[in-house]
């Protein structure tokens, strides 16, 4: 298998739970973990935004780290998120990074800064030549307030062989369909929104890396497998059938709708961590009414 096949298909960010102290709850976590691989799913991605690694300490980081590392024992590829606003940080996390039983490293775009396209590609540049494992861009404006457009993704696909796919939720379809158009032949694009993985598939991307799978695992990644197999009727029954539960989950804010719904499923239970807070009554009401009518 290449680098690039073990991406294709579904990924998860997958949520960290907390106990009511809001310390890491390993327990669950670790159910959680087994109860992926066990519904199908191709590869986990662990500091992510929908684990919420922006409010945990560098030691939690790393003990989630090696408890993923640990738990999934090779049976699935093992994504880390390492990003940042500031290049050099960046570079210095990777460089301090152990790559053990890690297949890949997810990057998200510079936050808050703002830079240029020729920003944006230099930053990238530098994780790319300090990254002794294969990058995956990670391009999502809506929290960063800058989008890395197909041109400057073109150019770094182009110009370093260990960038070697972008999770891409700009939701922008025409910016899509020109990556894809214009990519390199093994470059893989893959989509941040759960909502339009369906459609995106279509037009030439390979996968998602999904919030929603946290809850249905199997529902999902079978979708995106009917789909890549071209089996787009099937697929669609799915992709409808999840589709309000998907727009609840968001209404809140990620990963407090994911999370109440894992709450509900007894899977876990709600605790998140300043400033985020836990979803409104109506949205838990009505993730109660979607997840009873999708388990039927």
């Amino acid at each position: 298998m290449n680098k690039q096949n073990k991406f294709i298909g579904t990924g998860v960010a997958v949520v960290t739970p907390f106990k009511k102290d809001l310390t890491i709850d390993f327990q669950s976590l670790g159910k959680q973990i087994e109860r992926l691989i066990l519904n199908g799913i191709n590869y986990l991605v662990v500091l992510g935004t929908t684990g919420e690694s922006v409010t945990q300490s560098e030691s939690e980081k790393e003990e989630l780290i090696n408890f993923f590392v640990e738990k999934v024992n090779h049976r699935v590829p093992v994504v880390v998120g390492i990003g940042g606003n500031n290049t050099q940080a960046v570079v210095e996390k990777i460089k301090k990074t152990n790559f053990k039983q890690i297949d890949a490293i997810l990057s998200v775009a510079p936050y808050y800064n703002k830079p240029s396209q020729e920003g944006l590609y230099q930053h990238f540049k530098a994780i790319a030549q300090a990254c002794p494992v294969p990058v995956i861009l990670y391009n999502v404006p809506g929290r960063t307030s800058s989008n890395l457009n197909a041109e400057t993704t073109l150019r770094l696909a182009n110009d370093f062989k260990n960038i070697i796919a972008i999770k891409e939720a700009s939701g922008n379809f025409s910016q899509a369909m020109y990556i894809i158009k214009d990519k390199p032949k093994d470059f893989l694009v893959i989509s941040g929104e759960d909502a339009l993985t369906l459609p995106l598939i279509s037009i030439g991307f390979s996968g998602v890396i999904s919030v929603v799978a946290n809850a249905f695992p199997k529902e999902f990644s079978t979708m995106v497998q009917l789909a890549l197999n071209n089996n787009y009727e099937e697929a669609g029954k799915i992709h409808y059938q999840l589709l309000e539960f998907i727009d609840n989950l968001f209404i809140d804010g990620n990963p407090a709708g994911v999370k109440e719904a894992l709450s509900i499923m007894g899977i876990m239970e709600n605790n998140i961590r300043l400033p985020l807070v836990p979803v409104s009554n109506k949205v838990t009401q009505k993730l109660q009414e979607l997840i009873t009518k999708i388990k039927g």
